[in-house]
């Protein structure tokens, strides 16, 4: 089933498990804690209402940005909070905070869906943007197609993403909050390998201004 099939078919606990594990996994572009986002995943687990938890995350991410000066990137295009540089790094950081600024304090279907669906092509997009393996790619090229269970292999940091929400979804679908905590444990993995192709590009990039 393609993961276009699995946002679909998803009830509101997969829902909101899918679009919290995209945000999850992209938190260190906001260069926030691994742990600002558990009392969301918490919320989902004993089904209580996550609504001051969000506003709480907002508002630490809100003063780290007025602290860094836009939170997205400063004069010279780098993003004070990740580390991600450039163009590439200012659209990946808004993609990030758009994320968690849009996620809904009502967790119904009807709200959920259309987010966690925004949270899933969003997530990919950031893969994409941070692969190296795709900045030959042609600048049409979009996710949209791999979420649909497109033909052509997306890039590697895409593929892997794809493969975790997949993942993700199927295990809230499968087990129900008994899956929560492996889609814990994915979104940690997926955010530790995100955190490295930030700090390497920056390292990159620092190299190449020195």
């Amino acid at each position: 089933m393609s993961l276009v099939e699995l946002i679909a078919r998803a009830d509101e606990r997969g829902l909101a498990a899918g679009g919290l594990a995209c945000l999850d996994r992209c938190l260190p572009l906001l260069g926030e804690d691994d742990e600002l986002l558990r009392p969301l995943w918490g919320s989902l687990a004993d089904g209580s209402d996550w609504s001051g938890h969000l506003e709480r995350a907002r508002a630490v991410c809100g003063t780290g940005a007025e602290a860094g000066g836009s939170g997205a990137s400063g004069p010279s295009g780098v993003s004070h909070a990740s580390g991600a540089s450039g163009a590439f790094g200012a659209e990946t950081v808004r993609l990030a905070r758009h994320m968690l600024d849009t996620a809904p304090a009502e967790r119904t279907a009807e709200a959920l869906r259309p987010w966690a669906d925004a949270c899933s092509l969003a997530s990919l997009r950031i893969h994409r943007l941070l692969d190296p393996a795709a900045e030959d790619a042609p600048d049409d090229a979009d996710p949209q197609a791999a979420r649909a269970g497109g033909a052509e292999e997306p890039s590697p940091l895409v593929a892997a993403e794809l493969r975790r929400q997949i993942a993700v979804l199927e295990l809230l679908a499968g087990h129900g909050g008994h899956g929560l905590r492996h889609a814990l444990e994915l979104s940690g993995e997926g955010r530790r390998v995100l955190r490295a192709v930030v700090s390497r590009r920056a390292r990159n990039t620092a190299g190449t201004v020195g």
